[in-house]
């Protein structure tokens, strides 16, 4: 723990001096164990002269702990506006090194947040995601229309059933659209598990740390278009492709054919190689562009 870190009153007497209550309309449950802030902050590393985006700060646990572990700066996202004048003390205490954006982060541009604030270099993602968002704001980094992307790597936390999907593999219960999204573009580990007592107040579930890292060799495709077959396969996941595509609006015969698929497989069937596969015939079926 840093000296700033120390100087600033324990999580536990800021929420209650701020009234900061957990809203489940804002997926807020408060990780206040330094502990496994400190673990998570350091599964983000290497920190060092590295800029942090940080979803969803709440009272500052897992803010202080980036600091304290060493990140050049940390730019905090929250819209929750009780939360602001806590971690205004955390920037305080820290120098300056903190930055708070109030904002909904599914509406942010971040390239644009990035040079605003004049960040370059390297830049990451960690955060104890709200888990009414975590799976929306993983989305929308996985299918920006440019790659590389802006950040070098996510460390964020879900609920254990969503971590589950990131990496499973075809033809397997767990198996699904986030699944094809993550493993089209990235590659992600699971780290490791928090109790559900370590919250304040507990979730109903197990959380689960997972870091992901984009794949500079990811195949180029509208990411969009992977976005409209995963959505339309995988909405009807029980049903053969046949009949799930017909959703897409194109002769899903020629679609099925120009991809070299089955039409009698299912959604959780294809590997990542098929949906690429399918966006690219869907391109040309619909008079689309291939690429980025």
């Amino acid at each position: 723990m840093s000296g700033a870190d120390h100087a600033l009153p324990p999580l536990r007497e800021v929420i209650k001096a701020h009234d900061l209550r957990a809203k489940k309309s804002l997926g807020q449950n408060f990780l206040l164990d330094l502990n496994l802030t400190a673990k998570i902050a350091r599964a983000a590393g290497p920190l060092d002269n590295a800029t942090i985006l940080e979803v969803g700060p709440g009272p500052g646990g897992l803010t202080r702990a980036l600091l304290a572990e060493g990140a050049a700066r940390v730019i905090a996202i929250e819209m929750d506006r009780r939360c602001l004048a806590p971690l205004a003390d955390v920037a305080r205490a820290f120098g300056g090194r903190l930055r708070v954006e109030e904002g909904d982060a599914l509406a942010i541009d971040e390239p644009l947040l990035l040079a605003r604030l004049g960040v370059s270099g390297d830049v990451r993602v960690a955060a104890n995601l709200p888990y009414n968002v975590g799976t929306a704001l993983l989305v929308k980094w996985l299918t920006l229309p440019h790659w590389p992307p802006w950040y070098q790597s996510l460390t964020l936390m879900f609920q254990r059933e969503v971590a589950e999907r990131l990496v499973a593999l075809p033809s397997t219960p767990a198996y699904g659209r986030l699944s094809v999204l993550v493993q089209w573009r990235a590659q992600a580990r699971l780290l490791f598990n928090l109790p559900p007592e370590a919250f304040t107040p507990p979730p109903s579930v197990t959380s689960t740390v997972v870091r992901i890292e984009p794949r500079a060799d990811a195949a180029l495709v509208d990411p969009a278009l992977m976005g409209k077959i995963t959505a339309a396969a995988f909405g009807q996941r029980r049903k053969m492709l046949r009949q799930s595509l017909k959703t897409l609006g194109v002769p899903v015969e020629a679609l099925l054919s120009g991809a070299g698929i089955e039409p009698t497989l299912r959604a959780e069937n294809l590997d990542v190689a098929a949906y690429v596969a399918l966006a690219r015939s869907f391109a040309a079926c619909s008079g689309g562009e291939i690429g980025q």
